[in-house]
């Protein structure tokens, strides 16, 4: 089967925007329930949301105080801001709209209609009376999505450019919220550690892994445990290991693969070597660092091979 660059490209977005959406969501939406939890004064910001998706920059170019307001429309519902809902819920819809013909049906359908809703309600669901609904029906609507699509879509070129750009979107979340988790926690007040299986647990729950994690490690949440069980985990699907499978997985049945099977490779030995209990935090944090720049490295690879024809 062949494929138009543009095709595949656009198919890959749409994929990395879905996810984006989904994953935005469900940071905000489990950091709103840690702040619920946790007594005032206990030394937790909004700002660390920020952080987490490297967008300090870019909020504080445009919003002068870094209050909850602010942060949560920054990333709710701003649609000049790339790693918002409502950009990436866009942005995705644009995709599927010129792709339509090698999608199932049904998945305009669901797009757009996820599209209306955000379009909608993202601006009133800034405030904290209506913010948990908006974001449960992005994450509900999103997986209905991503359902269809892992249901419906035959394991074409289609289906593996679209496993591609969902897995590397997941990814690199992956990698930032538990990068910004472990050095949030080590560098806090010792008088504050009473607090941290919260924060743990608030961890998981925005990578939707914390059930998961109960089952394989047992209850008690560890800073160490944790991050091993998100970053090397073989059988949970938003583990970074299980990420480079199915990113390896797709890329097979691609031609012209050598550069990105060695990209992948490139990072599954680098990730196997690591041991995150017998490392500092600022060893951690340039470990995740230079994981990023392989991330990002196997995106521009993606790009150059298949999405920018020779000229």
């Amino acid at each position: 089967m062949t494929m138009l660059s543009r095709v595949a490209d656009r198919l890959y977005w749409k994929s990395r925007y879905l996810e984006r959406a989904e994953d935005t969501a469900r940071l905000v939406s489990s950091y709103h329930m840690l702040i619920m939890d946790i007594p005032r004064g206990a030394d937790l910001g909004w700002e660390v949301l920020l952080r987490i998706l490297d967008a300090e920059p870019q909020f504080y170019s445009r919003y002068r105080v870094a209050s909850e307001q602010n942060i949560v429309k920054f990333l709710v519902a701003d649609t000049d801001n790339p790693g918002s809902v409502a950009y990436a819920v866009r942005a995705a819809r644009e995709n599927v709209r010129t792709t339509r013909d090698v999608l199932p049906e049904e998945t305009w359908e669901q797009v757009n209609e996820l599209h209306l809703f955000v379009r909608e309600a993202a601006e009133k669901s800034i405030g904290r009376r209506n913010r948990l609904a908006f974001l449960n029906e992005v994450i509900s609507h999103s997986q209905m999505i991503s359902g269809l699509l892992q249901t419906t879509l035959s394991r074409d070129h289609a289906y593996r450019f679209t496993l591609l750009g969902h897995l590397i979107e997941r990814c690199d979340m992956t990698t930032r919220v538990v990068d910004v988790g472990v050095m949030e926690l080590m560098e806090r007040d010792a008088r504050f550690a009473v607090f941290d299986p919260l924060i743990w647990s608030s961890l998981l729950q925005s990578l939707s892994a914390l059930g998961a994690y109960r089952r394989v490690v047992g209850p008690l949440l560890e800073g160490g445990s944790v991050a091993e069980f998100v970053l090397k985990d073989r059988e949970h699907p938003r583990s970074v290991v299980y990420c480079l499978r199915g990113m390896r997985d797709a890329v097979k049945g691609l031609a012209r693969n050598e550069d990105a099977l060695r990209q992948i490779e490139r990072m599954r030995r680098k990730l196997s070597r690591l041991h995150v209990e017998q490392i500092s935090p600022d060893e951690f944090h340039g470990f995740i660092d230079n994981f990023q720049l392989l991330i990002n490295e196997l995106h521009e690879i993606v790009s150059d091979t298949w999405f920018r024809p020779e000229t």
